[in-house]
């Protein structure tokens, strides 16, 4: 199976990147950028360019990325590791210079010391500041540069492009690169992972279509063709849909509209279906009579995607359309679609309508984050995020990046939301 990877990172690294890993089954797509700045954009970008995973040239534009919420196919870095600080401490010591004075970012300091020390150099003035969430290429260029005016260090290694530009003009400044050794191990990783995710796709989707009893519909195989599916009958005379995953999700645009439900509601008075996803055949099966039994409770005609964790996707005939005016009068179907109580979807379409108001925390027009929702709904903050969850997969919430808020810790996903 071929795969489209998209390199991610600095263009001199992205073409390093290409140059080692490249295979006859794997495309190697560059999405190289200036400054790590760029990173989030790039990201986004790369939505469109097909890639079925993303490889990122080091930890920093991997970190940037994941912490704005953006990884939604699987994802690695390169990482830099005992060969690649080993190769340039040779290349240091030929060209003459203490290596027994150095400062080091990025690395684990374990892995620094182990390295010298099997290399029998010295450690005790050898300064590192191990990569962490929120650190920034002016952090790193001001460790280095501290340890250098306080005479301790002579030489300056570092994985980050934009520091090592900045602190060329200051001091001996060395750029870490990956080893090819790396590169060829983590583009073999993310080609299993991105294997692993597409699997995901072929899972078996069972469904359970319920007509009135007696109902001869000569029709509905015809309509299950969209789904790439086959038909079966049940003891109880419902009928039993077998797809799989990636085509349901493709048929329904993301579970959003169901087009089979359309076309039996124009057949039959009542018309419930319900489609289950599952690790096992068997999960799938118990799921997907939960979601019929539940359409059954929507209403005349109605469509209910089950998942794991309790996530049930409403779909009402014709609900999915884009042209569906948007406003109160839809609550109610806005809120069968993503499972959410109408009272619910209301008082979040007040958080958005507010903006900056009072009492409306973070407000829509900077975007929503989980910690907003909470607070208005007086939930806790998981809940609030799994609300924010059903609302990106009904399409009506977007993720839109992350906002730190001078807070510790991981920074909030920040959503667009239009109700």
């Amino acid at each position: 199976m071929a795969f489209t990877i998209g390199v991610i990172g600095p263009e001199d690294l992205v073409q390093k990147v290409q140059a080692v890993g490249a295979s006859g089954t794997t495309r190697l797509l560059g999405l190289p950028y200036r400054h790590e700045d760029e990173t989030l954009d790039v990201v986004r970008d790369a939505a469109a360019s097909g890639a079925d995973a993303l490889l990122f040239t080091g930890v920093v534009p991997h970190a940037l990325a994941a912490e704005a919420g953006l990884l939604d196919r699987p994802a690695m870095y390169v990482p830099y590791n005992g060969a690649t600080l080993l190769r340039a401490l040779v290349e240091l010591l030929r060209l003459g210079h203490d290596v027994s004075r150095i400062s080091i970012d990025t690395l684990r300091r374990a892995e620094v010391v182990e390295t010298m020390t099997e290399a029998k150099l010295p450690t005790e003035h050898v300064h590192v500041l191990p990569y962490r969430p929120g650190l920034t290429g002016d952090d790193l260029v001001s460790f280095h540069l501290g340890a250098r005016d306080k005479k301790r260090t002579r030489v300056a290694l570092t994985c980050l492009g934009s520091t090592f530009h900045t602190l060329d003009n200051e001091m001996h400044a060395v750029r870490l690169s990956p080893s090819r050794h790396s590169i060829r191990s983590t583009v073999q990783s993310l080609v299993l992972a991105a294997s692993a995710a597409q699997s995901g796709d072929t899972q078996v989707a069972l469904g359970i279509v319920d007509i009135p009893p007696g109902s001869d519909d000569s029709e509905l195989a015809a309509d299950l063709a969209a789904l790439g599916g086959s038909l079966a009958y049940l003891p109880d005379g419902r009928r039993l849909v077998v797809t799989t995953r990636g085509a349901l999700e493709k048929a329904s645009e993301h579970f959003t509209r169901l087009p089979l439900l359309d076309a039996l509601a124009s057949r039959h008075t009542s018309v419930h279906v319900g489609f289950g996803l599952g690790r096992t055949a068997a999960e799938a099966e118990s799921l997907a009579r939960r979601a019929v039994n539940r359409a059954g409770a929507v209403g005349s005609v109605a469509g209910v995607v089950s998942m794991r964790d309790d996530v049930d996707m409403v779909i009402d005939a014709d609900s999915g359309r884009a042209s569906a005016p948007a406003g109160p009068e839809n609550s109610v179907l806005l809120a069968r679609r993503v499972g959410l109580n109408p009272q619910t979807l209301d008082k979040l379409r007040e958080l958005v309508a507010a903006g900056g108001a009072e009492g409306a925390g973070e407000g829509a027009g900077e975007g929503l984050t989980a910690h907003a929702v909470a607070e208005y709904l007086d939930v806790q903050q998981r809940t609030a995020r799994r609300v924010l969850k059903r609302l990106e997969r009904a399409g009506v919430a977007v993720p839109i990046g992350s906002r730190q808020d001078g807070q510790t810790g991981r920074p909030p996903i920040v959503y667009r939301v239009r109700l």
